[in-house]
């Protein structure tokens, strides 16, 4: 991977620095893929696991056809450009549903069986279940997503629960990819801190309750979720280096509730389509605001009150 790539790399508007101290490359774990044992080492060890070229490069391809006909007849693509390209209409904003990703068949495949849910069920060494709520992302160009954890949005039922990232297509470091904040799950004080909250709590003895994602309390979870809003004041206060990677289609990106992360901006006029799902043991409660048929996600229902 190269750091020389014009424009310099930013996250949420923040220019990062690219010195080999503090910006790196993901390690690659696809030489353990056989070997759970030594997974489990690594993803304790680094708080993640990137697995290159893991799925068929055809079949996402295919989950990425079905996504860009969507787009393209939603008005989100510019027609002057082949559709492949997913260049962007200027002003793009494209809000995405639980329902398009469960109307696109092979992405569901690809996330659901085969490969991937196998690889789970080593993993963990069980029956696996995933959530039924998949995240579908097209993201315009613009900022990418604050540092955060997601052990603050999906905390409810076991903390045994991995995420994968699934870039549908090729993702430069213009375009902008997921990074990984080096040996922060190790923090035992943001775990205890940020990683204990909840964004769907509230305080239900204030006149007017504040939303969770504004619970105070000595935490340190900002509006939405976020753990900072300036991820290079992040990476000085916790150490270590943003990770990241030049993804190709097929690769996937594996982490634990803990490991910090977040996504470079997009600074291409491309769409970067990407997928978020989760996997746990079946036997191991399930955080109930992304199960069933039909989710109750974060809205009303999965609001809990508490004495602040």
């Amino acid at each position: 991977m190269t750091t020389m790539t014009l424009p310099p790399p930013t996250s949420a508007g923040c220019a990062l620095d690219t010195s080999p101290e503090c910006f790196g490359t993901l390690q690659s774990s696809a030489d353990l893929v056989s070997d759970s044992a030594a997974l489990r080492v690594r993803m304790q060890t680094d708080g993640y696991l990137y697995l290159p070229g893991f799925l068929n490069r055809s079949d996402v391809q295919d989950a990425r056809d079905q996504q860009l006909k969507y787009l393209a007849d939603e008005g989100h693509l510019d027609a002057n450009f082949s559709s492949e390209e997913a260049v962007a209409v200027s002003g793009a904003s494209i809000p995405m549903t639980a329902d398009s990703a469960r109307e696109n068949r092979a992405l569901m495949r690809i996330l659901y069986s085969g490969r991937l849910m196998e690889f789970f069920e080593q993993f963990l060494g069980g029956a696996v279940r995933h959530f039924d709520y998949t995240w579908l992302r097209a993201v315009p160009p613009g900022l990418g997503t604050a540092p955060h954890m997601d052990i603050v949005y999906m905390g409810r039922g076991t903390t045994n629960l991995y995420t994968t990232w699934t870039p549908l297509g090729d993702v430069d470091l213009e375009m902008g990819g997921l990074m990984i904040l080096e040996g922060a799950h190790h923090h035992e004080k943001l775990r205890q801190n940020y990683g204990s909250k909840d964004v769907d709590t509230y305080c239900s003895n204030r006149r007017e309750p504040l939303a969770a994602n504004e619970l105070g309390g000595g935490g340190t979870i900002q509006q939405g979720g976020a753990l900072s809003r300036d991820p290079v004041r992040l990476r000085e206060r916790l150490g270590g280096r943003w990770l990241t990677a030049e993804f190709q289609m097929g690769d996937v990106l594996i982490f634990g509730m803990y490991t910090v992360h977040a996504s470079l901006d997009n600074q291409s006029n491309r769409i970067r389509l990407s997928s978020d799902s989760r996997y746990q043991l079946a036997s191991e409660p399930a955080d109930e605001r992304w199960i069933g048929e039909n989710p109750i996600m974060h809205g009303d229902d999965a609001k809990r009150g508490l004495i602040c």
